[in-house]
């Protein structure tokens, strides 16, 4: 057999069936300024059927750590009902709900970033909840998608 075979062969051993193609974070630079982005991340939020929970600060802390910036911002996303049952049937996944994006401000850009849902399939293998993890990662990248559609955006 030739080296390259059993290279490959050798790697797909370590490929699990939900790590082909999962990206562990999501991400879309928006070439919108900062508050313009804010304010249409979360009208986009909510055309999608969530309600944005909390939008949390997190400047102060970062500028304690030695980062300068005044643009950061976490934003808390989710379907009241559905929170509150996966909560209740699954408490091990609270640490984890609900969504958010991270908004930041870069070089007169704006980047949204998520940690992708779909990875919560490799957390937690026996819960059930496949089609809900799926369900969420499809959300979240038609959000990128629509957010990237924004007058300026880029990948």
């Amino acid at each position: 057999m030739s080296r390259l075979i059993l290279l490959t062969m050798f790697a797909l051993l370590f490929v699990r069936p939900g790590d082909a193609g999962a990206e562990e974070t999501l991400m879309a630079r928006v070439g919108l300024d900062f508050d313009s982005s804010l304010e249409q991340l979360q009208r986009v939020i909510a055309e999608h059927g969530y309600t944005v929970s909390h939008v949390q600060r997190c400047d102060v802390g970062l500028q304690r750590s030695g980062y300068q910036t005044d643009k950061y911002r976490v934003v808390f996303f989710g379907k009241l009902d559905e929170v509150r049952a996966i909560s209740s049937s699954h408490p091990e996944l609270v640490p984890f709900i609900p969504l958010n994006f991270a908004v930041f401000a870069e070089n007169g850009d704006t980047i949204l970033s998520v940690f992708n849902p779909a990875v919560y399939e490799d957390l937690f293998p026996d819960s059930g909840l496949s089609v809900q993890f799926r369900r969420w990662e499809s959300d979240v990248r038609s959000i990128l998608d629509e957010m990237r559609a924004a007058v300026g955006s880029r990948s």
